[in-house]
């Protein structure tokens, strides 16, 4: 999984970073929930996700044209999975859940039921993290939390 990890780096290093705006108590319900790009501040467009895939549909997205972000929503829901993403935080997100999805699939593994695992990894992570357990979902990070989310996951020990 390294070379993977070095590739993707890579690739992050040769995009243009583009500057979000500030998540405040005002805007933070409309930027978790789709309905306001967090490059641009512009209200989203609700789309067949074969709008940014072009190839095939995985289903329905929240995007900003602009911006080039997107985010998917749940199955049958127009809930959105977390924020919007450009092709920087896109690449940061997959390698966080690169990092930290072997985690709680070891505990899944070990017989413990999915939810629960899951559940009490994202609890870890919200405590190592100092954010409010209802934000702390891979989904709703920015780059800096998804870097942070890596160097967390080489250190985690489950006995602690």
């Amino acid at each position: 999984m390294r070379w993977r990890f070095s590739a993707q780096l890579h690739a992050v290093k040769n995009i243009e970073l583009m500057p979000e705006i500030q998540i405040t108590d005002a805007n933070r319900d409309a930027i978790m929930s789709g309905n306001m790009c967090p490059y641009c501040g512009c209200p989203t467009k609700y789309v067949d996700s074969i709008r940014v895939y072009k190839v095939r549909s995985y289903g329905m997205v929240y995007v900003c044209f602009n911006c080039d972000a997107w985010v998917g929503t749940h199955k049958s829901s127009t809930r959105a999975l977390g924020r919007l993403a450009n092709a920087e935080l896109r690449l940061w997100k997959r390698m966080a859940h690169d990092a930290f999805d072997p985690i709680w699939k070891a505990q899944e593994a070990a017989g413990t039921p999915k939810y629960i695992a899951r559940t009490e990894i994202y609890k870890w992570l919200s405590g190592a993290m100092g954010i409010d357990p209802r934000y702390t979902h891979i989904g709703m990070f920015g780059v800096e939390q998804c870097q942070a989310v890596i160097e967390l996951c080489k250190h985690y020990n489950p006995i602690l």
